[in-house]
């Protein structure tokens, strides 16, 4: 594991080992010259891999045949900013082991381990990689559509920036409310250098796997978007028996009127604006007519799904959804007024109705009448029929 130049007469040691620490002496003629190797060894656990939360400790082992100094160890992160571990107790000087805080997958990069000690003077750098495979999206994320509208749901996973290389697996699962079972609509592999392999796992048909999507990416394409399409869906990785999560809260907006149909004069319609799952504090719907005013203007209570607007006459209304004072996604609803003539068949039917009822309710009461009169005659008449059976007499002819 060591050579020397000839020319230079420098003496090389490969692959260095804790072990190789020791006093070096090179002899030349009468000349003597020794060299104190003082090595130093840092270990990581999970092989410098991990996944979101994770705790990494790190292990640096010193060795020299002189005596072990105290060591002074700062940690500078990615950004070169100083991170603060926690200093695990030893026992001895041989080694440190440092635990750090969880790990985020913003975490991923080079950083730096500084030791220093006065007697004797040490400062020396070592670079370690620290590889935290995750997701760039949020844990939770919301997603917002509109009923018929086409969306796509992505997850974009960093193994090809930090240059992950080894293979993990992942699934991608829908629900629709959180008490509610999960359904798998597809599952991923990630080869060793780094190839995406996909499986459609679901019969539904109302979503799709896009032919075209960066290789780092996971994604659904939703068509005509449905109200009962809301929900969880959440990417799934899984490494080494270890596993993250990420979700997407898909939020369905619609809009609906009662009655339904054109407005008649003179009448009122409810406009209802309404989401498939509750809306986070800064996030609010709005109904509001297309050049109408301020005042026309109508907002939803706190934490309610659904608001509605009464409207007494033609016009477009759009129904917004607002998140941090942004309009997300907006739905209009047009309506219409019924044409004079339907108003004058509707109000004709209506007194054609009345009239009709109240003919039938007097006709009702008249056949009654009659009804209870040909009841009392014949009730007279047989008392009178019996009247007559209890009195007859007999007469004798001589």
């Amino acid at each position: 594991r060591s050579e020397i130049n000839p020319n230079t007469k420098h003496l090389k040691v490969l692959d260095l080992r804790i072990s190789d620490a020791g006093i070096y002496t090179c002899e030349y003629g009468s000349q003597t010259v020794s060299i104190l190797l003082h090595v130093f060894k840092l270990m990581i656990s999970s092989e410098g891999h991990f996944l979101p939360n994770e705790v990494p400790e790190l292990t640096l082992m010193q060795n020299s045949s002189s005596p072990l100094p105290n060591l002074s160890i700062t940690l500078f992160n990615r950004k070169n900013d100083i991170v603060r571990p926690k200093l695990l107790q030893t026992k001895t000087r041989e080694k440190y082991i440092l635990k750090l805080k969880q790990m985020e997958a913003t975490d991923s990069g080079t950083w730096i381990c500084h030791v220093h000690s006065d007697s004797p003077l040490i400062n020396q750098n070592i670079s370690f990689d620290l590889k935290v495979l995750g997701f760039q999206n949020p844990d939770l994320e919301s997603k917002y559509a509109t009923v018929g509208s086409t969306v796509i749901l992505s997850w974009h996973l960093n193994f090809q920036k930090i240059k992950w290389k080894e293979g993990f697996t992942g699934q991608l699962s829908w629900k629709q409310q959180k008490s509610a079972a999960a359904h798998e609509l597809l599952d991923f592999n990630i080869t060793e250098q780094g190839k995406k392999h996909e499986t459609k796992k679901s019969s539904h048909s109302w979503f799709e796997i896009p032919e075209y999507k960066p290789e780092s990416a996971i994604e659904v394409k939703l068509h005509k978007v449905h109200f009962n399409h809301s929900g969880q869906y959440q990417c799934h990785l899984a490494y080494n028996r270890r596993y993250t999560q990420s979700k997407i809260e898909l939020v369905v907006m619609k809009v609906s009127a009662n009655p339904v149909g054109p407005l008649l004069r003179g009448a009122e319609m409810t406009l209802t604006c309404q989401v498939s799952s509750p809306l986070p504090s800064n996030t609010h719907l709005l109904w509001e007519p297309v050049n109408g005013s301020l005042v026309d203007k109508k907002k939803f209570k706190l934490h309610e799904m659904k608001v509605e607007v009464n409207v007494s006459a033609a016009g477009l209304w759009n129904c917004h959804l607002i998140e941090d004072n942004v309009k997300k996604i907006s739905l209009n609803y047009s309506v219409e007024e019924a044409p004079v003539w339907i108003s004058y068949v509707v109000t004709g039917a209506s007194i054609g109705g009345c009239v009709l009822v109240f003919g039938l309710a007097c006709l009702c009461i008249i056949s009654g009448i009659s009804w209870q009169r040909r009841r009392q005659r014949a009730k007279r008449m047989a008392q009178a029929r019996q009247y007559l059976l209890e009195n007859k007499t007999c007469q004798c002819q001589r």
